[in-house]
């Protein structure tokens, strides 16, 4: 998937999730099915998950290559990246990983704090992606908690549809 694909997924995706949240009614915010996230705790998990990547990308890719090396393999399609999140997840058997632990419940004061810095995050990302050469994108990788060590590309192809699976969550169970 070439980079102007990827941002434009980036920003369906963020948007198709910041609209459906901003539409459901307040008391939804901080409550959810038994044993499950609330809409706030979804919210701030997704944000939780991009601020890193956009950290990271704001770093030299020299260092980033040196802290967790090169690709050793093709970039998967967009399609592959889902299929091996979703087996992944079946692995993890409902086990979250550090900052998604414990997850305080977000106020409905939160609400719009989280889905603005949500959307920035998203755009940052964008732009980010729009920016980076080809080359980067293949060849740098970084650590994710779950799926390991993956190319720029596909961590950044991930984020997309790690947002498409909790929109569809949400939007099945809220």
């Amino acid at each position: 998937m070439d980079k102007e694909t990827i941002a434009d997924l980036l920003e369906k995706k963020h948007s198709d999730l910041i609209n459906w949240l901003e539409q459901q009614p307040d008391e939804a915010w901080e409550n959810g099915p038994e044993g499950k996230w609330t809409q706030g705790q979804q919210a701030l998990h997704l944000l939780q998950s991009i601020k890193p990547l956009n950290n990271a990308l704001s770093l030299p890719k020299f260092f980033l290559r040196y802290k967790f090396g090169k690709a050793n393999r093709p970039v998967r399609a967009y399609n592959a990246i889902a299929g091996r999140y979703h087996e992944r997840l079946k692995d993890a058997q409902g086990r979250t990983f550090r900052g998604s632990q414990n997850m305080k419940v977000p106020t409905i004061a939160d609400k719009h704090f989280i889905l603005n810095r949500l959307q920035t995050e998203s755009k940052k990302l964008q732009y980010k992606t729009k920016k980076i050469s080809d080359k980067n994108l293949d060849s740098v990788v970084l650590p994710h908690p779950l799926m390991g060590k993956m190319p720029v590309r596909e961590i950044i192809m991930w984020t997309a549809y790690h947002v498409e699976h909790h929109t569809e969550t949400l939007k099945a169970n809220y």
